[in-house]
């Protein structure tokens, strides 16, 4: 009994005060102190600063030869390939083209960056894992979304131009900030190159602030009333994204011997929240956005149980 007191413990210490801080962000934009447009400046500078000093900061400080794991980073690329396969095969009873390329978007799209940070940093101290994560997810992520939303675009004869919606996807991966706060980091630890005592207290400060104003940033973005009248597809794909690929893929990754850091790491890829530049996107390339905005929503608000779930699950069979 004690012992799943413990667990119960370790598993709401990680998860609540990350909502919490969501919570918090939802009530600054009811009282008035955050607006729409405070929060997506907000959610810039967190994305093109804050998160790239953040993980700049974990791996330029570590032994990247140590730190390096290429079975985990391709463990990562593979499930998370397998999981946009498995997310059109559910889509398929849908008749309408445009809906599909919502619903496989949002289903296997996880907010990688943002809750992968967060969570692994509140439990670890570091995020050192989760940007290896990030390095195996992210570009396949945002290749995958610009060929499954341009093929799938509503359009009156006028196809989209896939070939260079997807060399400018190409482009935002090699310029995305995250992936070049990863790459400088694991460049300067390679280098060995030091660090002064000033240059580590003004990265650390500003590393610092990274995962708690990216949660406020989400929370005010949060808006429940938009889920209305979809809800049972947004359902659906909740389940897909918040239970079935973890439930699919969590048993592989221990097999394959993966604990700790890098299984918190692997359950946020499979398991966290829709990411809120599904929406983005989707707008962007001609797409309704309804579904889409409803699945970031729910997953946003179930993913604070789902995930203390599977925390609690591993926590009890000690893997983490």
């Amino acid at each position: 009994m004690q012992t799943t007191l413990q667990n119960l413990s370790f598993s709401l210490n990680a998860t609540i005060p990350i909502f919490l801080m969501m919570v918090f962000g939802g009530l600054m934009k009811k009282v008035g102190l955050l607006d729409d447009h405070t929060t997506a400046k907000l959610n810039q500078f967190v994305f093109k600063a804050l998160l790239p000093v953040l993980l700049f900061m974990d791996l330029s400080k570590a032994d990247f030869q140590t730190v390096w794991d290429g079975k985990f980073v391709l463990f990562c690329f593979f499930a998370t390939l397998l999981s946009i396969g498995i997310a059109f095969l559910l889509s398929l009873p849908r008749k309408d083209w445009a809906e599909r390329g919502e619903i496989i978007q949002a289903s296997y799209r996880s907010s990688a960056a943002i809750l992968g940070i967060a969570f692994v940093n509140n439990i670890y101290g570091h995020a050192t894992m989760a940007a290896l994560m990030i390095v195996g997810t992210v570009p396949l992520y945002n290749i995958a979304a610009v060929i499954i939303l341009s093929l799938t675009a509503p359009h009156d004869g006028d196809s989209p131009n896939a070939k260079k919606l997807l060399l400018r996807t190409l482009k935002d991966v090699v310029t995305n900030p995250i992936i070049l706060g990863i790459a400088v980091g694991m460049l300067w630890s390679v280098l060995h190159i030091p660090q002064p005592t000033i240059l580590q207290k003004s990265v650390s400060y500003l590393g610092n602030m990274a995962t708690p104003l990216a949660l406020i940033a989400l929370g005010a973005s949060f808006r429940l009333e938009n889920a209305r009248g979809k809800l049972g597809l947004t359902l659906s794909i909740s389940a897909a994204k918040l239970f079935l690929f973890c439930a699919l893929f969590l048993p592989a990754a221990i097999w394959l011997g993966f604990r700790t850091e890098k299984l918190i790491a692997i359950l946020v890829m499979l398991g966290s929240a829709t990411t809120c530049s599904c929406f983005v996107m989707a707008k962007n390339m001609k797409h309704d956005g309804t579904i889409t905005a409803c699945a970031v929503m729910m997953t946003t608000l179930l993913s604070a149980f789902s995930l203390t779930m599977w925390l609690f699950v591993m926590k009890s069979l000690g893997y983490i």
